[in-house]
């Protein structure tokens, strides 16, 4: 995966970020410099202006960030009116003008205005930014979403695949880059420089990423693969400051433990599958002993969905306790003489707990089955951090990615919500009606 030669650098220098603390405001208000900017006919003038509401929504109070977006969503969305006549005179005479007519009438002035924006160096990364904003206002300001959608639909063109370079994160990988690795791994905390070395160093460890040539420096997302024998049941196992590394050429597993998506305003723009499948490929060729792709994944959504169903059995109030107490205090206490029942618990949650839509409830399980992995196997104590205990008393989950079934798996997936998983699991989930806090009982 090192595609870091003459092109990715050449295409770095073309996207230079821009300097906005030397952009000459002209005294219009940032709503101003929209409206000039979507009529705007000169390119010198468009970059100045664009460079302007950049440096101006960056210094935007609480208060004045909502009315621009409040301005954006009803001030340049689509003319109804005019959609209306163009459509009706599309449906008399298709002609390639009335199409065209019919095309620009459809899309909101806010999307031409946000590709006008995205023409000044460096604005890319600076509208990731922008649209993060907004999503932490859309509680609040639901309409809004409206205008989260135009910058989904841009997003999904600007970051396609086609566009995105895989790397292979070194230890002698640029500090800022090593940093950010840091900053933003969002599954199991990097302690200190020490512990990303002991991640990306040593000869079974690896860790890729995917970046766009307008935010060269910034990982848009990461993986962290450790090389193995067997399926691992424990983070703590794969994260030992004192474990024997192995040479790759011994290891038959590579194990996904870590995916961190980096650029909130990229939430809901899918890298992770392209990326799995670019590190499949490349240890592939690279280590031919690997023929096992799983993945040590948490489950963040398993001790919620708990507590509500504990809460449903008057018979499980002791066992309610402990748990309220572990979510508390981030520590197992008597739940850690239950790991059969836990597993169980994890089992049915994983496969048979599904959503309004039909999907699984878990978020995490939710991508690998999509991607076309199957439920492989659950592990009590596998993840002993305060997070790990907290969100799922310590399981975790290996979700398989057999290579001659993935495409089936994932067909059925997207066709009818099937959950595939090994016949261990399926035991574990059929235990749990008939099994609850160690005691036999009606409802499990």
């Amino acid at each position: 995966m090192n595609r870091s030669g003459f092109f990715y650098d050449l295409l770095s220098t073309l996207f230079e970020r821009p300097n906005l603390a030397r952009v000459k405001g002209d005294g219009r208000s940032i709503t101003e410099l929209c409206e000039a900017l979507i009529t705007s006919s000169s390119e010198g003038a468009a970059h100045n202006m664009g460079q302007q509401i950049l440096s101006r929504f960056s210094e935007l109070t609480p208060e004045a960030e909502v009315a621009f977006f409040e301005y954006l969503t009803e001030q340049m969305d689509i003319d109804t009116d005019r959609l209306q006549a163009l459509t009706t005179a599309y449906q008399a005479d298709r002609t390639p003008e009335n199409f065209a007519g019919l095309l620009e009438a459809a899309e909101p002035k806010r999307q031409e205005l946000l590709r006008r924006i995205n023409r000044v160096p460096g604005a890319t990364g600076e509208l990731v930014k922008m649209r993060s904003r907004l999503l932490k206002l859309l509680r609040d300001n639901p309409s809004f979403g409206r205008t989260d959608v135009d910058f989904q639909h841009l997003f999904g063109s600007w970051f396609n695949r086609g566009f995105l370079v895989p790397r292979r994160i070194h230890w002698q990988s640029p500090a800022n880059i090593l940093e950010k690795i840091i900053r933003y791994e969002a599954v199991h905390a990097i302690d200190d420089w020490d512990d990303l070395r002991r991640r990306v160093e040593p000869a079974d460890r690896r860790c890729y990423a995917f970046f766009h040539p307008a935010m060269p420096d910034d990982p848009l997302i990461f993986v962290e693969v450790a090389l193995v024998k067997g399926v691992p049941n424990s983070v703590q196992s794969i994260l030992a400051e004192n474990r024997e590394i192995l040479s790759p050429e011994s290891a038959d597993t590579a194990v996904f433990y870590s995916i961190s998506n980096c650029q909130a305003g990229l939430r809901g723009v899918s890298f992770g599958n392209s990326l799995i499948k670019q590190v499949v490929e490349d240890l592939q060729a690279e280590v031919k002993s690997i023929t096992t792709f799983v993945t040590l994944s948490p489950i963040p959504g398993f001790n919620s969905w708990l507590q509500r169903r504990l809460a449903e059995q008057p018979e499980a109030s002791e066992t309610a306790e402990a748990l309220e107490l572990t979510v508390e205090t981030g520590e197992l206490g008597t739940l850690e003489e239950q790991p059969q029942w836990l597993r169980r618990q994890a089992a049915r949650y994983l496969i048979e707990e599904k959503g309004r839509s039909g999907m699984p409830l878990d978020p995490v399980a939710r991508f690998h089955l999509n991607n076309g992995a199957m439920v492989h196997d659950v592990h009590a104590g596998a993840d002993l951090s305060v997070n790990g205990v907290r969100q799922s008393c310590g399981l975790m989950v290996n979700y398989l990615y057999d290579l001659r079934k993935i495409a089936q798996f994932h067909e059925k997936f997207a066709e009818d919500h099937t959950v595939f998983a090994s016949r261990e699991v399926r035991t574990l989930a059929d235990a749990a009606a008939t099994h609850s806090n160690g005691r036999k009982t009606k409802n499990g």
